[in-house]
């Protein structure tokens, strides 16, 4: 199928289009049609991706399903996958009928809120599809305004201030990453992304104001792309904005936010910082290293403290981003590997976690810790499934929590044994906060007089969160799904990097010599 990625992209575009051009009026069928738009949009959005995966060849380690059209002033929309992004792409068409199946009860303003996820998903997915470094910025940066928009109208009491945080930490930081951007079309002359990877940056170390810079302009790179990538995923200490946006967010909102868009650091770091900027990746990657260690002990203890659930969720996700980025970085074939896996197994048990979060403030409108205890007496079917993403979410072999985890360490301790070490405390750490969460909420008598009534999941809860057990089972007992599709792209990534890296190297023990 001919510009089969750009179909995907768009389908969700074409019906915010069909939203914002037909669609009139308030009423409860306007609304209702609204929904259903939204949802056979979404949903057809991932039928279609399918035959991206289903056509995809793991062994061409090269972009594929490339389409090239000139665009803007001599620019290029360039669109391609290859096995590191095409899992990325189904993890966001997989989500986003879920999200809008989530958002059933909506009231206000329904045109608007799917028009909102309808354009974002086509945001998102660009990210992870386009070739051309121009094209990826737009997308990247334009994602933030669907958003911020999500959060600002439909969010809680304090919306307008987690939704301008939310807006000018992610956009202060990719501020340094456009300088960046525009450094290296003057050096390369190309903003071809493929182009990009194959260009050597130059690494020669200089002073600049009296400081010695280690690995020249591409350590200076490496550190604008990261103030951009770092700020989304979101790293320590840049991560204070990400609990203020899920806890206001709506549930769609949180689930969006931990599943696909924290994603998008991680997957930056992947296709930007790690290939192109392999010299100052290596002077930096201690820094990352012990930066991702602090993040997982620190968030995981402050998870502890916290007695708002969406906000220990949060802080969860924080502490299992820092898995990732110690994966990205410790740059061998089980930390890439692990680092890829958990981002695709945290999309789908974060997303499920601010799911069942949802579905008790769909009932109680309170998302205090305190408000409940003992709903295992009036929802049984809920506590099973809060109690199996719990489980997923502290690693628990046989879910894909366990692999991501598992891997990531497994690639830090061969590079670094302090750093593993200090890492593997997360893993206790998040058992402790998840498991004190879950006895809070489920277990005890019920005593509060309030929950009496409570009931158990609809049908269409559970027929949401049913795709999310099937996958984080399946994950966890058949990692290969994943790892097959990864592994030789991220096989040719490191000899990439190790090659580039040594030829450095040597240029600059000549140059020692010379002098």
């Amino acid at each position: 199928m001919d510009n089969l990625l750009s179909i995907v992209t768009f389908i969700p575009a074409v019906a915010a289009a069909i939203l914002a051009i037909f669609l009139r009026g308030e009423d409860e069928a306007a609304q209702k049609n609204a929904k259903w738009v939204a949802m056979i949009a979404t949903t057809l959005t991932f039928l279609v991706s399918l035959f991206i995966l289903f056509d995809f060849d793991p062994s061409n380690t090269g972009f594929q399903f490339v389409e090239e059209q000139d665009w803007l002033l001599g620019l290029k929309y360039k669109m391609g996958v290859d096995g590191i992004s095409v899992l990325f792409v189904m993890l966001t068409t997989f989500m986003m009928p879920l999200t809008i199946a989530a958002s059933w009860n909506v009231k206000s303003r329904v045109k608007e809120y799917m028009i909102a996820f309808l354009i974002l998903e086509t945001l998102m997915l660009g990210v992870f599809m386009a070739l051309d470094l121009v094209l990826f910025y737009l997308f990247f940066e334009a994602g933030l305004i669907p958003m911020f928009l999500i959060i600002g109208i439909w969010g809680g009491a304090a919306r307008i201030y987690a939704s301008f945080k939310f807006f000018l930490y992610t956009f202060l930081g990719s501020v340094l990453m456009l300088v960046a951007m525009v450094a290296m079309f003057s050096d390369a002359g190309t903003t071809d992304i493929p182009s990009l990877l194959r260009h050597e940056f130059a690494s020669d170390s200089f002073s600049l104001l009296g400081i010695h810079v280690v690995g020249g302009m591409q350590t200076l790179m490496f550190l604008a792309f990261f103030a951009s990538f770092a700020v989304k995923m979101p790293m320590w200490p840049v991560h204070t904005w990400l609990p203020d946006a899920h806890v206001q967010a709506p549930t769609a909102g949180s689930v969006v936010l931990a599943a696909i868009l924290l994603k998008m650091g991680g997957y930056g770091f992947l296709r930007f910082s790690l290939p192109m900027f392999p010299v100052g990746s290596e002077v930096l990657t201690p820094l990352v290293l012990w930066m991702s260690a602090i993040a997982i002990v620190y968030t995981s203890l402050v998870a502890l403290a916290q007695e708002d659930m969406k906000k220990l969720i949060a802080y969860s996700s924080v502490a299992h981003m820092g898995y990732v980025t110690m994966g990205i970085f410790a740059a061998n074939q089980q930390g890439l590997d692990g680092a890829i896996f958990q981002m695709i197994s945290h999309g789908f048990i974060s997303g499920a976690l601010f799911l069942c979060v949802g579905v008790i403030y769909d009932r109680m409108h309170t998302r205090e810790i305190d408000a409940y205890g003992g709903l295992v007496n009036r929802m049984p079917a809920y506590a099973l499934i809060f109690m199996f993403f719990t489980m997923a979410n502290v690693g628990l072999p046989g879910t894909s929590g366990f692999i991501g985890e598992f891997l990531t360490l497994v690639g830090v301790f061969q590079v670094n044994t302090w750093v593993a070490a200090v890492a593997t405390t997360g893993v206790i750490l998040s058992a402790a906060y998840a498991l004190w969460l879950y006895r809070r909420v489920v277990f005890g008598d019920l005593i509060k007089e309030s929950l009496r009534t409570i009931t158990d999941m609809t049908k269409r809860e559970r027929a949401i969160f049913a795709p999310l057990v099937v996958m984080t089972l399946l994950l966890g007992v058949y990692p290969r799904l994943v790892t097959d599709i990864t592994g030789p792209s991220v096989e040719a990534l490191i000899s990439n990097v190790e090659t580039a890296q040594a030829v450095a190297q040597a240029s600059s023990q000549v140059a020692v010599a010379d002098h």
